[in-house]
């Protein structure tokens, strides 16, 4: 994800502080992943070097000065071409997943249990994403059926892939 074009959108509906857009970010994004002040801050200032946001008020704080920043032109023309612009899919055509299956039988482990284990890391995963699913709002719902989806097309490689162990296990060690 964008940061950059997400905290641009962000001041789109009007001007923030860098505290406000962390804490919105956080709320709506990085639910499992919330960012650090250096990034939102060190993040703000690329888009004020790009000319794509800008300081539209300081005010005093008890700490250092509080700016307020604002969104110019060009950072509206920026976020609506990333938001036209679709994202490319990413096929995963070199896994992780894969590569261990592929060294375990090149080895002489158990491939079929490195499966195993995989596919309890991810029902467990599933499980996890069910629960915060159910007890979300409607953002969380669509961000965890995203991740279930993905996690389901996981499951289905792990099952064909236990399923042909033997075929591959023929063509990765002839």
């Amino acid at each position: 994800m964008s940061i950059g074009q997400t905290f641009l959108g962000l001041l789109e509906a009007a001007p923030r502080h860098g505290y406000d857009i962390k804490r919105l970010y956080d709320e709506r994004f990085g639910h499992a992943r919330p960012l650090a002040y250096g990034q939102v801050y060190a993040t703000l200032s690329r888009l004020l070097r790009s000319g794509l946001v800008e300081v539209e008020a300081v005010e005093p704080g008890e700490g250092p000065e509080r700016k307020r920043y604002a969104i110019t032109d060009a950072g509206v023309t920026d976020v609506e071409g990333w938001l036209a612009r679709p994202e490319r899919p990413e096929p995963y055509l070199q896994s992780t997943l894969y590569t261990k299956v592929v060294l375990a039988l090149l080895t002489g482990r158990s491939a079929a249990d490195l499966l195993d284990v995989q596919r309890a890391e991810h029902l467990g995963m599933m499980r996890d994403l069910t629960r915060r699913k159910r007890d979300g709002d409607l953002a969380e719902q669509l961000i965890c059926d995203h991740a279930l989806f993905h996690l389901e097309a996981d499951l289905r490689w792990l099952e064909l892939t236990a399923a042909r162990l033997d075929e591959l296990t023929k063509e990765v060690l002839s």
